[in-house]
């Protein structure tokens, strides 16, 4: 009778069958044919090195690996020229060439006799990079230039090897040199930045802030459906702007004229004027309530999206809707506008960014690389890049066409609001209350912040919902879910000793207002 095994078992025992079946072949490297062998290597010479096999050999060199006649086992032609004379460098390579234009291509003039060294290299560096391929390697931030941040000098190379590098493309990592494990670029230090003030007034969530050109005010829009002017000094309330039958979902002030502007959850979207505190236009269109708005900075025209899937462009003056900007499958969350192409770009809960074109009112570009609602877009003031910021990743983006540049993972929270200043200190501002600050060049996450609700708020109510720098940018205003605004400045006292690169994430805390 057969004895009934578990299927545990049986499986088991086929396993350890196989395994002393194939045990005697495991881990035994293939044999390497050589023929195959000689190919690849060949095709990695010329990929490699084609722009530089026709430059001059040491005659050294050529002694030592057994004289000019050895064969090169890659199938390269090598060509040595009259055999009676004593030549100091041998032109090798696919491309032979005489010695002058006008200069037949025989025997006798494939070599080129170069009697110094300093000629050599004097060749070397008189011939013409590879453009093209320079533009391939280079990068978001070059090795050197990484170095010189961090205030290290550039490991030093021989002119003659330097020059052949860059001949052949910048491409260090040569095929048959021995790869380097990539390391990270060490970032830019920046100081902590730490809480210094917190304002009260609002009697809602505070959902947007924005400060004034002037960097006298700023003004803060909220759940309670006022907006609110205060001193950016003093924190003191100036004046109270009510109109709005809904929470206040942006606020705007113009750089070009004396005027404010305003969306909310009531589909409205006013402008303001600031010399007699009344609004002055009202722009009619959006179908659903309006979550941002932005200016544009050269012209009089105002961008606003909308939980209407849509984006509007208007005629700040005639109160007239330029565009409608359709194309999103869900409500636009954020919008932003620049001088430069693409001149506006949203962010979407469809999980996309768009990249649209202001004249035509069409998209250029879309971008899907987010898995998840895309909350915040913020443009980098002085390079030509912005961010995104979306639970799975804060995401960076080149111009104009939205090539990925990096991730900046760690923050894992849906993230509200983000802020980049002139120094390169990026910040998210997230759903349950953290911010985090990053170092915008590498992707370094230096200090995460988490500060203690108002009191008589409940835990649940830490939330930041925007954040701002103001003008100066040695301010930082946050807008929150307990009904304040938090108020940072940089750690003065702080420097690189006390605080070194790799310190360990900040925890505000705070006991009392």
């Amino acid at each position: 009778e057969v004895q009934k095994h578990s299927v545990h078992t049986l499986v088991f025992r086929s396993l350890k069958r196989t395994h002393d079946m194939f045990v005697a072949d495991n881990a035994k490297p293939i044999p390497l044919d050589d023929e195959s062998h000689k190919v690849k290597m060949a095709v990695k010479l010329r990929t490699e090195y084609g722009s530089v096999l026709h430059m001059p050999t040491l005659k050294e060199n050529l002694r030592e690996k057994g004289g000019p006649n050895t064969g090169d086992p890659y199938g390269h032609k090598q060509y040595s020229g009259n055999q009676g004379q004593e030549l100091e460098y041998m032109i090798t390579g696919t491309h032979p060439y005489p010695p002058g234009p006008g200069v037949a291509l025989t025997a006798d003039t494939k070599v080129q006799r170069m009697p110094s060294e300093s000629a050599a290299q004097s060749l070397a560096v008189a011939l013409p990079a590879s453009q093209s391929r320079l533009d391939a390697n280079r990068t978001a931030a070059g090795v050197g230039e990484i170095y010189r941040h961090a205030g290290i000098s550039e490991r030093s190379q021989p002119p003659g090897i330097a020059a052949a590098m860059v001949e052949a493309g910048g491409n260090k990592n040569s095929a048959l040199m021995a790869k380097k494990a990539p390391t990270m670029p060490k970032p830019q230090w920046h100081p902590p930045w730490k809480l210094y003030r917190v304002i009260s007034g609002h009697l809602g969530w505070v959902r947007c802030i924005a400060v004034e050109p002037g960097n006298q005010w700023f003004v803060t829009g909220s759940a309670d459906r006022t907006i609110k002017i205060w001193d950016l000094a003093s924190g003191k309330l100036k004046l109270s702007l009510t109109g709005h039958i809904s929470t206040v979902r942006g606020v705007i002030v113009s750089a070009r004229s004396p005027y404010l502007f305003s969306c909310g959850e009531d589909k409205q979207v006013k402008c303001w004027d600031l010399e007699y505190n009344k609004v002055i236009r009202h722009y009619h269109g959006h179908l659903s309530a309006v979550y941002g708005l932005d200016l544009h900075p050269t012209i009089d025209v105002l961008v606003t999206c909308s939980r209407d899937s849509t984006a509007r462009i208007w005629d700040i003056r005639t109160k007239a809707s330029v565009h409608t900007l359709s194309g999103h499958t869900n409500a636009v969350a954020t919008v932003k506008c620049q001088a430069a192409e693409p001149q506006i770009i949203t962010g979407s809960h469809d999980t996309t960014i768009r990249l649209w074109d202001l004249v035509a009112g069409k998209t250029r570009v879309t971008l899907t690389n987010h898995k998840k609602s895309v909350r915040a877009v913020v443009l980098h003031p002085r390079h030509y890049t912005f961010a995104s910021g979306s639970p799975d990743n804060i995401k960076q983006w080149k111009f104009p066409d939205g090539n990925f540049i990096q991730n900046l993972s760690g923050h894992n929270a849906i993230i509200n609001t983000l802020a980049v200043n002139s120094d390169g200190v990026l910040v998210s501002g997230a759903d349950n209350g953290t911010m985090h600050l990053w170092d915008w060049r590498t992707g370094y996450n230096f200090q995460r912040v988490h500060a203690a609700v108002q009191p008589g708020s409940l835990d649940s109510e830490s939330g930041i919902f925007a954040c701002v720098f103001d003008q100066s940018e040695s301010r930082l205003l946050t807008a929150e879910a307990d009904k304040t605004i938090k108020v940072y400045k940089e750690d003065d006292t702080a420097t690189e000793e006390t605080h070194p690169v790799s310190w360990k994430p900040e925890i505000i805390k705070r006991k009392r207002f």
